[in-house]
């Protein structure tokens, strides 16, 4: 039987709260600077090449993108939700501010939102943005994951090194509200896992 992920297709993409769809069912978000791998991660997870696009320009999402996983027979709806790459300088302010007041909004109020992966690359995690976007899920007392990507870059003692280095400073941050793992798009590694996480968010 093919696994949920594998049915994940696009459905909308929201540039306004009166865009997003109702807020009901189950919704994981997805967050990450520009460049940290959360378009191959996605990709990785569904077992798709191009459900979201790999874009050569940082910070080309700027709406909330939203792929729908909801099993046929089945309600309420389940999303995976892209959250629009951050860190991109070449944003004009208003739109930036924009875009700080619609993310606010959206982890403040919707209750859809069951979980937050945010994805980072294993050689230069946690920088503020990443700080900040667990502070959202971890003030709303919401799951959060943190995803080291590119890990196949980095031998297994390396990557085992930075593991312990961010699970450090995510507990020292954050208590255990955060989990953390190593993950590889381009080698498939802790595709399984991310996959379990994502589920039990999902009720999948």
């Amino acid at each position: 039987m093919a696994h949920p992920f594998a049915r994940a297709r696009y459905a909308l993409a929201a540039h306004t709260p009166a865009q997003l769809p109702p807020d009901g069912g189950y919704e994981v978000a997805f967050a990450g600077r520009s460049n940290a791998g959360k378009s191959s991660a996605l990709n990785a997870l569904c077992q798709q090449n191009a459900l979201a696009r790999v874009s050569k320009t940082p910070g080309r999402t700027q709406q909330l993108i939203y792929f729908d996983l909801t099993p046929p027979e089945t309600a309420p709806a389940r999303y995976l939700v892209d959250l629009p790459g951050y860190g991109y300088a070449k944003v004009p302010q208003e739109l930036q501010a924009h875009w700080q007041g619609f993310i606010d909004g959206y982890f403040r109020h919707r209750a859809a939102l069951k979980g937050l992966v945010v994805v980072m690359d294993i050689r230069h995690p946690l920088k503020d943005y990443d700080r900040q976007m667990l502070g959202y899920a971890v003030a709303r007392g919401l799951p959060a994951h943190a995803l080291l990507t590119k890990a196949d870059k980095l031998g297994r003692g390396q990557q085992a090194q930075q593991l312990q280095a961010v699970r450090r400073e995510l507990a020292a941050a954050f208590g255990d509200t955060v989990s953390v793992q190593a993950f590889s798009g381009e080698s498939k590694q802790g595709v399984d896992e991310l996959r379990a996480v994502v589920a039990g968010w999902l009720g999948l």
